[in-house]
């Protein structure tokens, strides 16, 4: 816990280079000690309430007693059966830890007097923005970012079927079951250990939430086709665009983090698939754009954002707040990057604009903005793009949430340039 807060790393980073250094822990117990952090994570805002309210120090420990007294409903002589200083223990209790325990004693994770952002985990520099974006469900939405998220995996078309994949599952014991509106989806309710899962270092299958899967789905990519992904991260959605080109044509992946790229391409090359290529770009206006302005059928923008739709997924997102100079800088960059990568579209081919956010300022509104100025583009409606989608939460474009769809928040908007007129 202590890491978590003090490095600049995402937690499940941080957790898997923690269990890396430690191969004496058996994976039985990997399970629990994930869980327990990711408890803890998902109950950041309530226990510090607490901890204030009884003038007790901000620090893990102290929150490990708050969550064992007000989720475990442990009294002072049972957390004292568990602090022994074994070799495998936490330190014994110190009397003011003592005390804790026995003023939390009989009282539960939530309380009355709790503010509603701090009753449903909600940072400050996100309550206004979401309320806006969700003025009838704002708490029903804030809670279901408190779940859970569930393993999803896409089966890759190159290596197998989805039929296939789900009897190897099942045969592992595992309840598996084919997503709801992800074609190439297979959602597992229970998380297993993924060194047990054989298909994924086959390349058979790969880690994508179904939203994330959806939103590769709408750049609709062809056979033979030139394809950009701008900013292509870890690769994710480059790996499910290259199946549809069922590894023809070409997909050039792009990105300012040369770690990243690298290890994308090993998942690449563990998936079968050859018709991808990774550029490393100096910022969004890299010369690179200029050069190639206008040569590809379909470009992907999955824009940084603030990451609100997957607080389920990193509950130590949240309180991360976002860079580039907070919320206002983070527009900004975003209305560049879509700029930029529109040169690379050709007339008559497509830009899909995605983020893994919820809020309107980072979605609708910045798409509303980018085609005000450039009007060589329109809106393809989502009945038009995608027609089997017909449960979004936005009439046009795709938009999920966790409470609507039980997947992460995802937005997806697609753009089509105008062709060049016929010659004279």
């Amino acid at each position: 816990m202590r890491e978590v807060d003090s490095v600049a790393r995402p937690a499940d980073a941080v957790v898997s280079a923690w269990f890396r250094a430690r191969r004496d822990i058996r994976d039985r117990d990997r399970g629990p000690i994930h869980d327990l952090l990711y408890a803890l994570l998902r109950h950041h805002a309530r226990l510090g309430w607490w901890l204030a309210k009884h003038g007790c120090e901000d620090v893990p420990r102290n929150r490990l007693l708050a969550w064992l007294a007000l989720d475990r409903g442990l009294t002072r002589d049972q957390a004292q059966g568990l602090f022994t200083g074994g070799k495998l223990a936490p330190a014994i209790l110190k009397d003011h830890e003592r005390a804790l325990l026995v003023k939390l004693q009989g009282c539960t994770i939530d309380h009355p007097a709790m503010p509603d952002e701090v009753r449903v985990e909600c940072p400050s520099w996100a309550l206004d923005p979401l309320r806006r974006r969700f003025p009838e469900s704002f708490e029903r939405e804030m809670v279901a970012l408190l779940t859970a998220a569930p393993l999803d995996l896409r089966v890759n078309p190159i290596k197998s079927t989805r039929e296939v994949m789900l009897r190897a599952l099942q045969d592992l014991g595992l309840q598996a079951e084919a997503s709801a509106m992800a074609p190439y989806g297979i959602r597992l309710n229970k998380r297993p250990s993924l060194s047990s899962l054989p298909m994924l270092k086959s390349g058979e299958v790969e880690i994508q939430d179904e939203g994330s899967q959806l939103v590769a789905m709408l750049v609709d990519a062809r056979p033979g086709e030139r394809v950009v992904d701008f900013c292509a991260g870890a690769g994710g959605k480059t790996l499910a665009i290259a199946a549809q080109m069922a590894n023809k044509g070409h997909v050039i992946a792009c990105d300012i983090l040369e770690g990243r790229l690298k290890r994308s391409a090993e998942r690449f090359r563990r998936a079968g698939l050859h018709n991808i290529e990774t550029r490393l770009l100096a910022s969004e206006t890299d010369r690179w754009v200029k050069r190639h302005k206008g040569g590809f059928d379909r470009v992907l923008v999955d824009a940084p954002c603030s990451g609100t739709g997957t607080w389920r997924r990193n509950p130590d997102a949240r309180w991360r707040a976002p860079e580039e100079q907070g919320l206002d800088g983070l527009l900004a960059l975003q209305a560049r990057i879509l700029a930029s990568a529109a040169r690379l579209v050709k007339p008559g081919g497509r830009l899909v604009y995605a983020t893994c956010s919820m809020l309107s300022e980072e979605n609708e509104d910045q798409v509303a903005a980018f085609l005000a100025a450039h009007p060589a583009f329109r809106a393809v409606p989502l009945r038009e793009a995608a027609p089997r989608l017909t449960n979004s939460a936005h009439p046009d474009h795709l938009s999920l949430t966790p409470a609507r769809h039980d997947t992460d928040g995802f937005f997806a908007a697609v753009m089509q340039r105008a062709a060049e007129p016929p010659p004279a």
